[in-house]
């Protein structure tokens, strides 16, 4: 017969296990929410990306997509380094010119409204240690997966999946000597524009005859 000591502590011991096993459990479920929400897919989902694909707001999508382009057909002509620096540099240009304003502006003025971008400096710009452990363990996830399908492609475990990727390797090759990676994604994203447009051109002529014929059955 056991100790009555020792089924007592068992006892008391079994609700601390169960806590304990609850807490690791929730613990999981935070941590697969915080990769679900912080996935690229749930990125492209969000409904901003997906007013700016569909065009729901035409300024807002024209000023990204023209902005992109540009961005684009800088790298095509000029090198990394050297967008880049222009960018940085006509940033400066912009700050350092306001400043400049500003400052003759409270001269002549004789005001004391002090640092113009005082708000800006004053806000707090670092990232937080969580926000960017959440983001980091979200990309490990796809990075480990990739590294995965690489290994099992490169490794030959399936003979047919390697030699399908052998051939896209190939034609590939083809598809270089013509275009760069750039212009590819320009015609790409300027495809993508179009086959936009065509879609809401058909979609408004099927929105304008559906109606019509909906009361030509009503009438009949």
């Amino acid at each position: 017969m056991a100790d009555p000591m020792t089924q007592s502590a068992q006892i008391s011991s079994s609700p601390g296990l169960a806590d304990g096993q609850n807490s690791v459990a929730a613990k999981d479920s935070k941590m697969s929410d915080s990769f679900l929400s912080s996935s690229p897919v749930s990125l492209i989902q969000s409904p901003q990306v997906q007013d700016l694909v569909h065009w729901r707001d035409p300024k807002k999508s024209g000023v990204v997509f023209g902005l992109s382009l540009l961005a684009l057909l800088s790298l095509a002509a000029f090198s990394v380094i050297s967008v880049v620096s222009y960018l940085l540099l006509a940033l400066l240009c912009v700050t350092i010119s306001f400043r400049i304003y500003k400052s003759v502006v409270q001269a002549v003025q004789k005001s004391n409204d002090g640092h113009p971008f005082k708000a800006l400096i004053e806000k707090d710009v670092s990232v937080p240690p969580e926000t960017f452990r959440k983001h980091v363990d979200a990309s490990l996830t796809y990075i480990n997966r990739l590294l995965k399908q690489l290994s099992r492609l490169f490794l030959v475990e399936d003979l047919i999946d390697s030699l399908k990727l052998a051939v896209v390797m190939w034609l590939l090759t083809y598809v270089g000597a013509v275009f760069n990676g750039i212009t590819i994604f320009i015609l790409g994203k300027w495809s993508l524009r179009k086959m936009q447009e065509k879609l809401n051109t058909t979609m408004a002529k099927l929105q304008e005859k559906l109606p019509g014929a909906i009361k030509r059955t009503k009438a009949e």
